[in-house]
């Protein structure tokens, strides 16, 4: 147990909290401690062990305003992502307050916050980082379908209604429709209406196309997330920070997770990425959903990333403003790629 001083007789802010972390991880040393701040979240990397902070807010439908519910997402976090990094996923530590004031991690005292602890894995082998080398080979992508392929098969099917399963694409296309009047989107938003409408009527016109994978058992809890950034490469394989907030957006198609990672190698200018990933899929599952809805797949992922990369613009001092904009370019780039495919009637 190691111990930072604080201000004794009231409840600890935030910023107190994060203050007391950073002090207790450096221990009097010059251990170096990064700290990178997220939307929901603060991250402190020592270069052995990475710490969460969850921060108190509420957005939507995620409330993170009192304490229990912080605990209860850090212990969701953990079980969701050891499914795919075991390892990593060290579990929760405590951040206490002492009788003398002081603060502590895993102390005898009140605790003040939850945090998750992970092994930190070594950030030159993310396949972001691989992609952007130019170090990224076929066994990589080989590699990562077979861990996938094989977490996959281990997911019992899912049977959400399809009202509801539907229901999720055609909420995340409303909600990029309703910003398009929003100053960061005027831009891009005739590519953007195009691109919903063009998925809306997928939706209308073919439910099919999405119920029959639905309906033949190919709907699981997957990751939700699938970015490269979140993938590493090893060996072994892991794959780290799922989708925990909302389950209703786990429950889907392998191959949408497959088409999702596909698009973000494709915005990062490896879109030699997607035909082999899928292939090797195809020979892991002994599936593949077609050509239609593998590109419908493409486009909503991408429009998706699309709208939420022009989001942060929304924030009144959005960190890294001048990122935003050529990031949208790239997903929508990706998204109107593979509209053609979506534009031409589905032969019956």
């Amino acid at each position: 147990m190691t111990s930072a001083r604080g201000k004794t007789g009231s409840e600890p802010s935030a910023a107190e909290k994060v203050a007391a972390v950073e002090a207790l991880l450096r221990n009097g040393t010059d251990v170096p401690v990064e700290i990178r701040e997220t939307s929901m979240a603060w991250v402190f990397l020592t270069p052995a062990v990475v710490y969460k902070m969850k921060k108190p807010v509420r957005r939507n439908s995620i409330n993170f305003t009192r304490l229990d519910l912080r605990h209860d997402a850090c212990a969701e976090e953990v079980r969701l992502n050891r499914r795919l990094a075991a390892d990593v996923y060290l579990g929760l530590s405590r951040l206490t307050r002492e009788r003398d004031g002081t603060f502590s991690l895993g102390g005898t005292g009140v605790t003040t916050e939850w945090l998750v602890r992970m092994r930190r894995l070594a950030d030159e082998r993310f396949l972001d980082r691989r992609l952007a080398a130019g170090s990224t080979s076929e066994a990589d992508i080989d590699a990562i379908a077979e861990r996938l392929a094989r977490f996959h098969r281990t997911c019992p099917a899912e049977h959400p209604t399809a009202g509801s399963y539907l229901g999720r694409y055609r909420e995340t296309i409303a909600e990029t429709r309703a910003l398009l009047s929003e100053a960061p989107f005027i831009e891009a938003a005739p590519r953007l209406a195009r691109l919903t409408t063009l998925l809306a009527r997928v939706l209308d016109r073919e439910p099919a196309l999405l119920r029959r994978r639905l309906d033949t058992g190919h709907v699981v809890e997957g990751h939700g997330d699938l970015r490269p950034e979140h993938v590493w490469l090893g060996p072994p394989i892991r794959v780290i920070d799922c989708l925990e907030l909302a389950r209703l957006f786990r429950l889907l198609d392998p191959f949408e997770e497959y088409a999702t990672l596909a698009a973000e190698c494709a915005a990062l200018g490896a879109d030699w990425v997607g035909p082999r990933l899928r292939a090797a899929a195809h020979e892991h599952l002994d599936d593949d959903p077609g050509d239609r809805l593998w590109a419908f797949y493409t486009a909503y992922r991408a429009t998706f990333r699309a709208r939420q990369a022009l989001a942060h613009l929304l924030d009144p001092a959005p960190r890294t403003p001048g990122k935003w904009r050529p990031q949208a370019e790239r997903y929508l780039a990706e998204a109107e790629r593979v509209a053609p495919i979506l534009e031409t009637p589905e032969v019956p």
